[in-house]
């Protein structure tokens, strides 16, 4: 049995207060959060904040999902962004690569998100920051083939990748962990009720299950943090993680 660490992004809970989304956290035994700059972390001291109540708890936070978009963003919020994480004590700032899938992306649109990646890839080395895009549609890393072409690229040691399935794709999902597993910092697991989750699950109720066992088999050793709960209920949650627990 492997024992993952477990976390929550906070986003889980948008509608709670902060201190409310350490409180479920502590309940649910897991050891780490992800706070979102959308609600709960928008600035430096609403960072102090967060800080001292996790620490007080005893739960660290692993990242900051910061929903800077790269290459499309305003690039003077970045330091702005480092400073939230440091003060955090998080060890990675989340991020998206643009705002169409690779396959849609232009060459003109690729070389903007590409030297604003060594931008901020080298403004987060100052901050001792790894800089790692959600694996999302609607993003340039929206697949396999299009990370590792970035990466070769990019060549910077602290970029690295969230893992999120694809559904549907399970040949997908397996290749990708295999093949970006040595870049893959943290992993976004969903229970949330959508349809593509109540399709998915229809068609393999296991496909998560499959999917962690062989994270399992990999020695995974980075945050498995649950993005989305049913309802945004904390007993759905808890049952959530008690389900990842037992692997």
């Amino acid at each position: 049995m492997n024992s993952f660490k477990l976390g929550l992004c906070s986003v889980t809970f948008r509608k709670m207060s902060a201190a409310k989304v350490v409180e479920i956290a502590k309940k649910a035994g897991v050891n780490y959060i992800e706070w979102g700059g959308d609600i709960h972390v928008t600035n430096t001291e609403e960072a102090r904040i967060v800080k001292s109540v996790c620490d007080n708890e005893g739960i660290k936070i692993c990242s900051y999902g910061s929903y800077y978009r790269v290459g499309c963003a305003d690039k003077s919020k970045w330091e702005e962004i480092c400073r939230i994480a440091k003060i955090m004590n998080a060890s990675s700032v989340r991020v998206w690569l643009g705002e169409k899938d690779s396959e849609k992306t232009t060459q003109e649109e690729y070389i903007r998100i590409l030297e604003d990646l060594k931008s901020i890839c080298s403004v987060a080395q100052k901050y001792n920051l790894l800089v790692c895009p959600e694996c999302h549609d609607n993003t340039y890393n929206n697949n396999t083939d299009a990370f590792l072409k970035i990466k070769s690229e990019l060549r910077e040691d602290n970029f690295k990748t969230y893992f999120q399935s694809r559904y549907f794709r399970f040949d997908y999902d397996i290749d990708r962990i295999e093949r970006t597993f040595d870049s893959i910092e943290n992993v976004h697991v969903s229970y949330r009720d959508l349809a593509r989750e109540q399709r998915f699950r229809k068609k393999d109720k296991h496909y998560l299950d499959r999917l962690l066992k062989k994270l399992s088999e990999m020695n995974f050793d980075g945050v498995i943090l649950v993005e989305f709960t049913k309802g945004s209920k904390e007993k759905h949650f808890l049952k959530d993680i008690k389900k990842l627990k037992s692997y």
